[in-house]
C-alpha cells in the first residue's frame, strides 16, 4: 500500500504506478522550499520530490532498483 502525502494531500493507492503518476502531479504545486511531495510504502519512506533537489529522491539502499523492477511488473500485468 503506497500513500502520497503533501502538506495538503493525502491519498492511498495500490499501486506504485498510480503513485507515482499523482505525486508527479502534484509537483507544479510544490512552490515553496520547505514544501515536499512523499511517498510512503506502508510506514517506510521510499519517495521525496521537493525544491531543494533537481530530481526527486529515492530513499534507501536498493530502492530504486525495487521500485523500477515494480513499476515493470504493473505495465505487464497491464497488457
Amino acid at each position: 500500500m503506497f500513500k502520497v502525502v503533501t502538506p495538503r494531500f493525502s491519498q492511498t493507492f495500490d499501486r506504485w504506478t498510480d503513485a507515482l503518476n499523482a505525486a508527479k502531479d502534484l509537483i507544479p504545486e510544490c512552490k515553496s522550499l520547505t514544501e515536499d511531495i512523499r511517498i510512503f510504502l506502508f510506514d517506510d519512506l521510499v519517495w521525496v520530490y521537493s525544491r531543494l533537489h533537481k530530481y526527486p529522491q529515492y530513499i534507501g539502499a536498493g530502492m530504486y532498483d525495487r521500485l523500477a523492477r515494480l513499476f515493470v511488473q504493473e505495465a505487464m500485468e497491464e497488457e
